[in-house]
């Protein structure tokens, strides 16, 4: 197929692009930055661009949509821009321009509404529940993609959950940088039990949904390894193979909340130049249980994720001993 691929300069998106192209698709790429990936054709350019994202789609069989603001802040009228209407402008270019297969990146945050997920599958986006300007705004854009869902405009959602890997500058930098300089707390020990997705295997999970688009049309999936763990031993894994010395100490969720909600009044005031160290969202991410039944997803996509937990922090320590030298 001739396949578009928005967001294609961040982690997940030019590992997408990449797995697309070794399996023999022609791969377009629509980002702000290059995506780096070898053997695409980049755009560059803003998802919001009418007429840029006209071009993206021209000749199409299918879309990868994962361009979005991702953070913990910021201003709502930049979520919406992006992540509404910058989708809603991409499922009118696609429609258009006659692709037949869409896929909508999501994120199961759509879903949560502060309590634990434990064993559930992709329950119904809910922008009135989610938490933070990031969810509410994907949980808009996932309803909006399903919405377009028929004959001959084949739409999928997939929400991989905490996806990381060797390159990883956004959850594995950040857990490594506050690590390395003592500010990365355990939340109630850390003993919340969560899952999360190596890179590889999210992203074959996302091209799986491409392919089987036409059957498994009309629905969310959630994308993890299907190992769930506790928190403090994932953090504790992924510190050890970047050669830091794990979180040792905690503090109560509920003192994490209260903070984070300082921080957020604060940030929205006075924003900092990278992530606020803590907010609600992300206390109740780190205290809460999210891990997710996975047979819906490996059956309807035809996929199981390739490599461990494990592996992947065997992988991670390689890269860090690699990155050193």
């Amino acid at each position: 197929m001739n396949v578009l691929v928005t967001g294609a300069s961040g982690f997940l998106g030019r590992a997408v692009a990449a797995t697309l192209v070794a399996v023999g698709h022609d791969v377009r790429t629509l980002q702000r930055r290059p995506s780096t990936v070898p053997g695409v054709t980049d755009l560059s350019g803003s998802i919001t661009d009418v007429d840029l994202v006209a071009r993206a789609v021209d000749g199409a069989d299918g879309v990868v949509h994962l361009a979005a603001k991702v953070s913990l802040a910021g201003d709502p009228a930049q979520f919406r821009a992006i992540n509404v209407d910058g989708t809603a402008g991409l499922l009118d270019a696609a429609e258009r321009a006659g692709v037949s297969r869409f896929v909508q990146v999501s994120s199961p945050s759509v879903a949560h509404a502060g309590h634990a997920l434990a064993g559930v599958g992709a329950e119904p986006a809910s922008p009135e529940h989610a938490r933070g300007e990031y969810a509410r705004t994907k949980a808009e854009a996932e309803l909006l993609a399903l919405a377009r869902d028929r004959d001959g405009f084949a739409v999928v959602a997939v929400r991989p959950h905490l996806v990381w890997g060797p390159g990883d500058t956004q959850l594995v930098a950040r857990i490594v940088d506050r690590a390395r300089r003592g500010r990365l707390p355990l939340l109630d020990g850390g003993t919340a039990l969560i899952d999360t997705t190596y890179v590889d295997n999210a992203a074959s999970g996302i091209v799986a949904a491409l392919h089987r688009a036409e059957d498994a049309h009309g629905n969310a999936y959630v994308i993890t390894n299907g190992e769930p763990r506790p928190v403090a031993d994932l953090l504790a894994g992924i510190c050890l193979a970047s050669g830091v010395e794990p979180p040792a100490w905690s503090v109560p969720a509920i003192l994490g909340r209260a903070v984070g909600t300082v921080v957020e009044r604060v940030w929205a005031v006075r924003p900092g130049q990278d992530e606020p160290p803590m907010t609600a969202f992300l206390a109740e991410q780190l205290s809460t249980a999210h891990w997710f039944d996975q047979r819906a997803t490996r059956r309807d996509l035809d996929w199981a994720p390739h490599v461990s937990i494990d592996e992947g922090l065997r992988l991670l320590a390689a890269h860090a001993a690699d990155t050193a030298r």
